[in-house]
C-alpha cells in the first residue's frame, strides 16, 4: 500500500494531526537507540523469526515518486477544464511511503526486523498509531478522503495565490461527542461569522475561536436560508491544545473550473503542496521549474499554509533515487530528517505555498541557486 502518510475542525482533524504526530516522533526516537536497546529488540525479534511468526508492527519504506505536472499509466496526473493551461516541462514530484501491517494485519517478524536495520525504513508498533477497534477499512476510507481534501485545499491555495476568486462554504457535518455546540448549532448548518467578522476561509475559523481562550463567542450560522447567531462558549482541547467548537466541519468550495486527477491508489493528505504547485505550473505562461527535478510533500489549507507529515525520511529516500536534485520540505519536519537527508539532495524548507513556489520559480530561471536558500537548522 502505497500513502502519503497520515499527517476541518475545528475537530474533525485532530486525529488525522494526532497519526502524523506520533509518525514523527517515532521516526525522530528511532535513531538515538542505545545498542543496548537495538540488540534486545533484534534478538526478540530473531527469536520470534525463528517460527516466522507475524507481528503487529507496521513498517514504513521509501515508496515511488508521481509527477505532478507529467504522466502516470499513460495518463496527465493533473488536467484542468475550463481554464487555459499551458506546456510545462521538469518535474514536481509528490512523494510516498510504502507502508506493510496496519490494523488487523500482521507483519513476518524477519520482515519487521530487516526493516529495523535498514536505514531508509521506519518501524512503529501498531498501537502507537492506531487504537485497538481501528479497522483497516477504516484507515483505507480515512486515507481516501484525505487525499481529496488534499486536491480541494490544493485547488484553493492554487487559486489564492494566482489571487482568483472562488467561495468556500464551512457546513457543519456533525457534532462532536459532548460538543460546546450542542443543541447550538446542527448538522448542514454553515458558519459564515464569528463574533460578527465574516469567514473567508476555514483556518480562519479555527484562528477566531482560539482566540477567544474559552470566553463566549457569537458564532453565526445559516440554516434553511435564514441566519442565527448563537452564543458558544469553546472548550480546551487537550489533543490540539487549542478552544474547539467541537464540530465536524465540510469544506465546500466552488471553483472557476474544474482539476481532475489520474491517481487512484495513493491516499492521505501530505501532496497537497505538491499538487498545489502542478496547478500554478499548469496555469502559468512561464514554465516554473525550466526543466529542473523537484520533489517534495507537505499538507496544504486553503490561505496556503503547508503543514508537516509523516514518513519525511522515507520520502527524501525515495525522491532521491527517482532522480530528484532538490526536495521541498515542510519547516516543521527538519527534526525528523536531522542527520538522515540523502547525499546529493538538497532539502530546503518551506512555510507557504509562497515560498514554495517562488523557491521553484527561482531556481528554475536561474535567478539563484539551491545552495542560496535557507536549509533545515543543526539539530
Amino acid at each position: 500500500m502505497h500513502s502519503e502518510r497520515p499527517s476541518s475542525i475545528s475537530f474533525a482533524s485532530e486525529n488525522q494531526s494526532k497519526r502524523a504526530h506520533n509518525l514523527r516522533r517515532a521516526n525522530r526516537s528511532r535513531r538515538p537507540w542505545t545498542l543496548a536497546r537495538a540488540c534486545g529488540f533484534g534478538t526478540a525479534l530473531l527469536a520470534l523469526g525463528s517460527f516466522v511468526i507475524p507481528v503487529q508492527y507496521i513498517t514504513e519504506q521509501p515508496g515511488p515518486t508521481f509527477n505532478t505536472i507529467g504522466e502516470y499509466d499513460g495518463k496527465q496526473l493533473i488536467t484542468i477544464e475550463g481554464e487555459k493551461s499551458y506546456p510545462v516541462e521538469g518535474q514536481l514530484d509528490m512523494t510516498t511511503v510504502s507502508v506493510a501491517g496496519g490494523p488487523n494485519t500482521d507483519v513476518n517478524s524477519l520482515y519487521v526486523l530487516a526493516n529495523f536495520f535498514d536505514k531508509a525504513s521506519n518501524v512503529v508498533p501498531s498501537a502507537l498509531m492506531y487504537a485497538p477497534t481501528t479497522s483497516s477499512d477504516e484507515v483505507s476510507a480515512q486515507n481516501a478522503a484525505d487525499m481529496t481534501d488534499s486536491q480541494q485545499n490544493a485547488e484553493a491555495a492554487a487559486l489564492t495565490y494566482l489571487k482568483k476568486d472562488f467561495t468556500e462554504k464551512l457546513v457543519v457535518a456533525g457534532l462532536a461527542d459532548d460538543s460546546a455546540s450542542a443543541d447550538k448549532i446542527q448538522e448542514n448548518d454553515v458558519v459564515t461569522a464569528i463574533n460578527g467578522e465574516k469567514l473567508e476561509h476555514y483556518d480562519q475559523l479555527n484562528k477566531l475561536v482560539d482566540e477567544s481562550d474559552g470566553k463566549e463567542i457569537t458564532v453565526t450560522v445559516e440554516r434553511d436560508g435564514k441566519e442565527h447567531n448563537v452564543a458558544v462558549t469553546p472548550r480546551y482541547n487537550e489533543d490540539s491544545q487549542k478552544y474547539l467548537l467541537g464540530l465536524y466541519i465540510k469544506k465546500d468550495y466552488t471553483f472557476p473550473f474544474t482539476v481532475n486527477y489520474g491517481l487512484e491508489e495513493v491516499g492521505g493528505p501530505s501532496a497537497g503542496m505538491m499538487f498545489a504547485l502542478g496547478i500554478i505550473d499548469e496555469l502559468n505562461e512561464v514554465n516554473m521549474t525550466g526543466g529542473k527535478h523537484f520533489a517534495g510533500t507537505g499538507t496544504i489549507d486553503s490561505a496556503g499554509n503547508v503543514g508537516a507529515i509523516g514518513g519525511a525520511p522515507q520520502k527524501l529516500t525515495g525522491a532521491q533515487d527517482a532522480g530528484a536534485e532538490i526536495f521541498l520540505l515542510p519547516a516543521d519536519n527538519c527534526a525528523d530528517v536531522a542527520g538522515r537527508i540523502p547525499e546529493g539532495l538538497t532539502v530546503i524548507p518551506v512555510k507557504t505555498l509562497d515560498e514554495a513556489a517562488q523557491t521553484v520559480q527561482q531556481i528554475g530561471e536561474g535567478s539563484k541557486d539551491p545552495s542560496d536558500f535557507a536549509s533545515c537548522p543543526a539539530p
